[in-house]
């Protein structure tokens, strides 16, 4: 693979021996760290690309060929895609060049919207597919609000947590005996936000697959929490309240208060939750 540069088309690359790949964008494929809109966790978020879900994760670049069509190249470099995807986010340039014994696979389509193109190729379009071949990846539908919009929603408060939470008041929170952080009967109750934090207890007694929680830097000592499950999303500091997203509420961001459980279920969650390296 070629040079790289931040901003627009990234580098070059090859999906095979004679096809040059002009890179857009990079984002790493690990335990602790994937695109949400693939999946809950991280063997989901494989399973959707058809890859393996090794321990070590994967590199995915996404580009075009020099004929317009869109190809997603996994490779094995984990390192060297972070250091890339880091300096891009800081607006340096980066040569990201993996090198060929490191690519997986070249997977035609994207499973990720993106709004640029490659310069002086064809507009970006999925490649002739020959029979047999699998359907070309292609982002999920996020027009309505589904598991997908609702783990980028929750994926947006982790980001802008400062923000959601000076929203609050106490008003915002239930009366102590109806509070979810206050509530005894987690296990007990169906649906709803009772529904998923009984879920989150449970992953304390049989852990989930790896990535459905994840643990992230959070200012002042504390850490950011991400959880997923059947139906729902949370986000929550270990310091702080969590908030919960329901696919039965719509668009809906629901806070759960501190109360005399929420604490040691944070705990417990950013104990057993991966992080990145």
């Amino acid at each position: 693979m070629g040079a790289g540069t931040a901003g627009g088309e990234h580098g070059a690359g090859r999906t095979g021996p004679d096809d040059s790949l002009y890179v857009l964008t990079a984002v790493l494929l690990t335990p602790a760290q994937f695109p949400s809109v693939l999946g809950d966790d991280y063997p989901q978020a494989c399973r959707a690309l058809g890859l393996e879900p090794y321990a070590e994760g994967y590199g995915l670049v996404l580009g075009q060929d020099g004929a317009g069509a869109r190809w997603t190249v996994a490779v094995s470099d984990v390192s060297l895609v972070a250091v890339a995807v880091a300096a891009w986010d800081c607006g340096m340039e980066y040569d990201l060049s993996p090198g060929e014994d490191s690519v997986v696979c070249a997977l035609p389509g994207w499973p990720l919207a993106l709004s640029v193109a490659a310069p002086g190729v064809p507009a970006p379009h999925d490649p002739p597919a020959a029979p047999g071949d699998p359907a070309p990846l292609a982002p999920a539908d996020t027009s309505a609000w589904g598991a997908a919009q609702r783990r980028l929603a929750a994926d947006e408060i982790a980001l802008q947590w400062t923000s959601w939470r000076e929203q609050l008041g106490d008003d915002d929170f239930p009366a102590p005996g109806a509070d979810p952080g206050d509530s005894g009967g987690w296990v007990s109750r169906r649906g709803g936000v009772h529904g998923a934090l009984a879920d989150l207890e449970r992953y304390l007694e049989d852990p989930p697959p790896p990535g459905r929680i994840r643990s992230m830097f959070a200012p002042g000592g504390a850490r950011m929490l991400r959880a997923d499950g059947p139906g729902w999303s949370l986000v929550a500091r270990t310091d702080d309240i969590a908030f919960v997203l329901l696919d039965e509420r719509p668009e809906e961001v629901l806070p759960v208060g501190r109360g005399s459980r929420l604490p040691a279920l944070l705990t417990g969650l950013d104990a057993m939750a991966v992080r990145p390296g």
